[in-house]
């Protein structure tokens, strides 16, 4: 576990991934043929082999906030850097990317939008126009749950690193590769698809859960294992990629659900229309309280979609 709290305490938003792709960069550099870094930022990590070309993502970026005006009086208003919502920003403790620590708050009873929040920082003058802030949370682990902040991002970063120190060598060409700016639209997903030109690609992402009271119906549920993505309103995933996932899952006696999203969107649906398109699909990680500062999610549905993906670049697709 000292890999995936060293990745989730590792401070990255949108934009301003460097802190976790050196983590990455060092971690991958003992296992991969070849590393680069794309002009968007993209750590692109290869293991050759001449079979298929598959690619697989995670991304980098967690949500965050970039300072847009600072008051005379030293108080910092933001926008978002992803779907974080006012709720979960105030009184939540902020830190920039030089360490400067703030408080999110709000003078308004109703704070419906993020321009109705401001940080307040500890020491005034440290921050600057464009200065970017994440959630300043601790990883924690109690038992088989975690908790903390960025874990919807970076356990999909962990389980491809555990896959691809897994690989001894392969039959087929894969390009491990971790995205940056997910959170503004899979941007850097785009970018590296149109690159690598795969035939076939699996995204390692997250899916919000509401097994809380007062939550859905049919909800997906923490610790009843990874999720085969169905569909999200970016694209409706490939029979091939699902398949083999349930075939993985079902030969490695784990647990598995099933994600339907109208709403969200996922590197998958970036990568499949790139080029000629690709065959493509994704597993997620069930998160509850998603894209706040306390996410939580369970070890069994973590390490649950690694044994599938291990298993599934083991035997090809």
């Amino acid at each position: 576990m000292e890999l995936l709290k060293k990745l989730a305490e590792a401070n990255a938003p949108s934009g301003s991934e460097e802190n976790v792709r050196k983590i990455i960069s060092e971690e991958a550099g003992k296992y991969a043929d070849d590393i680069t870094v794309d002009t968007l930022g993209n750590l692109i990590v290869r293991k050759k082999g001449p079979g298929k070309r598959i690619m697989l993502t995670a991304h980098m970026d967690e949500p965050g906030v970039i300072a847009t005006v600072i008051d005379d009086k030293g108080f910092v208003y933001f926008s978002p850097l992803g779907s974080v919502k006012p709720g979960a920003l105030h009184g939540s403790k902020m830190v920039f990317l030089d360490g400067s620590i703030g408080i999110a708050a709000s003078k308004a009873e109703k704070y419906e939008k993020t321009s109705d929040l401001y940080i307040d920082p500890l020491k005034k003058n440290t921050v600057s126009l464009g200065d970017s802030a994440v959630f300043a949370t601790c990883f924690e682990v109690c038992g088989s749950i975690i908790s903390g902040k960025a874990i919807s991002s970076r356990a999909g970063c962990y389980i491809l690193l555990q896959t691809l120190k897994s690989i001894q060598s392969s039959n087929n060409d894969l390009y491990f590769v971790f995205t940056v700016q997910h959170l503004l639209g899979s941007r850097g997903a785009g970018i590296a698809a149109s690159r690598i030109n795969p035939g076939y690609a699996i995204s390692i992402g997250a899916a919000p859960c509401d097994d809380v009271p007062g939550g859905a119906k049919l909800p997906l549920k923490i610790g009843e294992g990874p999720s085969v993505k169905i569909m999200d309103n970016t694209i409706i995933c490939h029979p091939v990629i699902k398949r083999r996932i349930i075939e993985a899952a079902k030969a490695e006696n784990i647990k598995i659900q099933y994600e339907i999203s109208e709403k969200e969107g996922s590197d998958s649906g970036a990568i499949h229309l790139r080029g000629a398109g690709a065959v493509s699909g994704a597993i997620s990680i069930p998160i509850r309280y998603y894209n706040t500062a306390f996410e939580i999610a369970d070890l069994y549905d973590v390490n649950g979609a690694a044994a599938i993906l291990k298993k599934i670049i083991a035997e090809g697709i």
